[in-house]
């Protein structure tokens, strides 16, 4: 695990550094509502991030049949929403607060799954078995989905993508950036999920796992909050 402890200071570091440099670049102002909504907002994410990272990941865990206790990356996306859109409406905060959030999430997802690929089944974010040529053994000697790159590969485009219009000041980005990373993100964990090996929610729906439901709530949210923002224009 001391090659995911690496990976996941590399992340951490990588995503501070992202924010920084995208704040000062084009995001000062995006932050403004940040800033005046005080510490409850940074504590309001801080607790819904890790309950549901944790709460996410040790679920699957225990429904794959595995002892343990898991970390999520989506579950702790869908416990930040969830936290700051309560705090949000509790304090009457309008609007999105989650541009200044894109660039490092995906720059953080797109390093961290790196460390998850390098550290081999202990991970338990492996791929299905595939006769596939990039195909990866993580040491049981059968070759699998490198799940973790897919979807490393997909946030750095999508990174890329994301600064070009941020740098082009693009209206409808700038104004639903955060909904267009959550959809995205969420999107394509969605498709990966099937090619992993994990307990299903329901027997009766064996090709779904918990990841499934929370992917396809967020991309309902994300969408709900895009065409709402498109109505109000």
């Amino acid at each position: 695990m001391f090659v995911h402890t690496v990976f996941d200071l590399l992340a951490a570091a990588s995503a501070l550094t992202m924010t920084l440099l995208a704040y000062r670049w084009r995001l000062s102002s995006a932050a403004q509502v940040i800033e005046t909504a005080g510490i409850g907002y940074a504590l309001a994410l801080v607790v819904g991030a890790v309950i549901g990272g944790f709460g996410a990941g040790t679920l699957n865990l225990w429904l794959t049949g595995l002892p343990g206790i898991g970390r999520s990356i989506v579950g702790a996306l869908a416990g930040a929403i969830a936290a700051i859109e309560i705090f949000k409406a509790r304090r009457g905060l309008r609007g999105s607060t989650g541009i200044i959030f894109v660039p490092a999430f995906a720059t953080s997802v797109m390093v961290g799954r790196w460390g998850c690929f390098l550290s081999g089944l202990d991970d338990q974010t492996y791929g299905t078995p595939t006769t596939l040529p990039w195909g990866h053994d993580f040491g049981d000697g059968i070759l699998r989905h490198p799940v973790q790159l897919y979807e490393s590969f997909t946030m750095a485009g999508f990174l890329l993508l994301a600064l070009v219009l941020i740098g082009r000041r693009n209206a409808m980005f700038m104004r639903n950036g955060f909904y267009l990373l959550v959809l995205t993100y969420a999107a394509q964990r969605f498709l990966w999920e099937f090619l992993k090996p994990y307990g299903a929610v329901l027997a009766q729906l064996n090709l779904l796992n918990l990841f499934h439901f929370i992917c396809a709530g967020l991309m309902i949210y994300s969408a709900v909050m895009i065409s709402g923002r498109k109505a109000s224009a």
